[in-house]
């Protein structure tokens, strides 16, 4: 009884994680701009931060960690505008970063590690992930959780949305090879200039 109660978690963390990465944001875009201009192992590299993330809300959601959440959201406006604030840093970055550097960091590991560390905290302050997370738990009626259950949804979550990133990574990689330095141009400054709107409409909604 108990695994196929760990099994049913596991299984529903598994459509949660997908549910959540899935929605086009600035961590898509971050995903596909990466993978377009450095490979398939550092777009899924941003992903894994992201999935990271999910999986971190998704502990204080599934053990209903009831002071972790009411602190998150009581200084969702800080955390929010330190998330504007990192996307306007990323969008600048983007738009200034010469395709012909960023296509020669393929060669070099070093970098794997910085994008995933700049997708997991641009997720973690994104207070909209805690909500998404609280909301799907309270509508599902998944409650806190203990043990085992606990433990097989959130790796059920992290999975879905790393099994998302991956694919994404993968598909969008597929098309990297036809794409000339001219287009990756018109690419990146298209990405830069849709993370610079999500990061003015975040930073407008703090100032609000």
């Amino acid at each position: 009884m108990k695994r196929w109660r760990a099994m049913s978690a596991l299984v529903k963390g598994l459509l949660l994680g997908v549910s959540i990465a899935a929605p086009v944001g600035p961590i898509g875009i971050l995903c596909i701009r990466t993978t377009l201009a450095q490979g398939r192992t550092y777009g899924f590299a941003a992903g894994l931060g992201a999935a990271t993330a999910d999986a971190v809300y998704g502990t204080v959601a599934a053990i209903g960690l009831t002071s972790v959440s009411r602190f998150l959201l009581g200084q969702a406006s800080v955390i929010q505008a330190a998330g504007a604030l990192f996307l306007l840093f990323l969008a600048y970055r983007t738009l200034r970063s010469p395709v012909a550097e960023l296509q020669s960091l393929e060669r070099s590991g070093k970098d794997a590690l910085r994008i995933f560390a700049s997708t997991f905290a641009l997720t973690m302050t994104n207070p909209m992930t805690i909500l998404s997370f609280l909301g799907i738990f309270a509508g599902l009626n998944l409650g806190p959780l203990g043990g085992a259950d606990a433990a097989a949804l959130v790796g059920g979550v992290f999975l879905g949305s790393a099994l998302w990133w991956l694919c994404l990574s993968l598909t969008v990689g597929m098309f990297r090879r036809m794409i000339g330095q001219r287009v990756m141009t018109g690419i990146n400054w298209c990405a830069g200039c849709i993370l610079l709107a999500f990061g003015l409409y975040s930073l407008y909604h703090v100032l609000v």
